[in-house]
């Protein structure tokens, strides 16, 4: 968000795990203008480590029963960040806390829209989001879909929300647990795959600094190159597979591991995996 840019109302994070942390840090970046942040975390360590950021207010529900609904009154987004197992629950405890207009933002993996609207009541709207954790570098992909009672004014203010930390895509919910097993699941694979590199380079006699060095280097570099280039990576990838080369045969073993298949198996795991957790399993 430019620092011109209307800001953003009082935002409640309900549950400080790694998700709302990162979407948090992001909002206190530069140029980002936020009226307030308030944060309710169960241990009163964690609360305090989370008060001594610039702006924010942090509660401990194991210090005080109506943290989550001191957090939410008056604020205009409540993003609910809490275990998915954990939400019914925490939505019966703040529905009657909500003002009307106030947007409820879920990041819960799993539930669905429709389990926040039977709990919520009717003046409060609902938007179902998945950002993933490069929102902590102003880096995120998030997906956003919106509710059965949320307006285009509330979706647009959600999406102006996790602008502020990256890129956004709104998309149908039925899109959404998809998205999820791309965007949101995407980063444990890249880090996977820096991991097996440096193990390699490793193994090969480097020291794990200068390994780290390579592989790091390599897999930035080789990202902003496929952002400054507006070629397809497939484009890119020709261009460094010189003809009987070295990469050419490393390519080779990859293909014949079945690459594309394994990638294919580990994103269709992931979304039977979202879909048990909307189940409840």
């Amino acid at each position: 968000m430019t620092a011109d840019a209307p800001s953003l109302p009082v935002i409640a994070f309900l549950g400080a795990g790694s998700m709302a942390r990162a979407v948090l840090h992001g909002l206190l970046q530069p140029g980002v203008a936020v009226d307030g942040i308030r944060a309710t975390n169960r241990s009163a360590v964690k609360a305090a480590e989370l008060a001594e950021l610039p702006g924010v207010t942090a509660f401990a529900t194991e210090q005080d029963a109506e943290a989550n609904r001191r957090a939410v009154a008056g604020a205009g987004l409540v993003v609910v960040a809490v275990k998915p197992a954990m939400v019914p629950e925490l939505l019966r405890e703040i529905a009657d806390a909500l003002e009307p207009g106030t947007v409820v933002v879920s990041v819960a993996a799993g539930v669905t829209v429709a389990t926040f609207e039977s709990i919520l009541p009717e003046h409060v709207a609902v938007v179902r989001t998945m950002p993933n954790t490069p929102a902590v570098v102003g880096r995120a992909v998030t997906g956003v879909s919106a509710g059965t009672r949320s307006s285009d004014a509330e979706l647009a203010l959600v999406v102006r929300l996790f602008e502020t930390v990256g890129e956004v895509l709104v998309v149908p919910e039925a899109q959404l647990d998809a998205l999820s097993t791309i965007s949101g699941s995407g980063p444990a694979y890249v880090f996977y795959l820096i991991e097996q590199l440096t193990a390699a380079a490793v193994a090969k006699g480097f020291t794990a600094e200068q390994a780290a060095t390579m592989v790091q280097g390599t897999f930035r570099g080789a990202c902003e190159l496929l952002a400054a280039s507006g070629e397809e990576p497939a484009e890119l990838r020709r261009r460094v597979t010189s003809p009987k080369g070295t990469t050419e045969r490393a390519v080779a073993v990859l293909e014949s591991a079945g690459f594309e298949e394994i990638f294919a198996r580990a994103t269709d795991a992931a979304l039977a995996r979202a879909r048990e957790l909307a189940a409840g399993a």
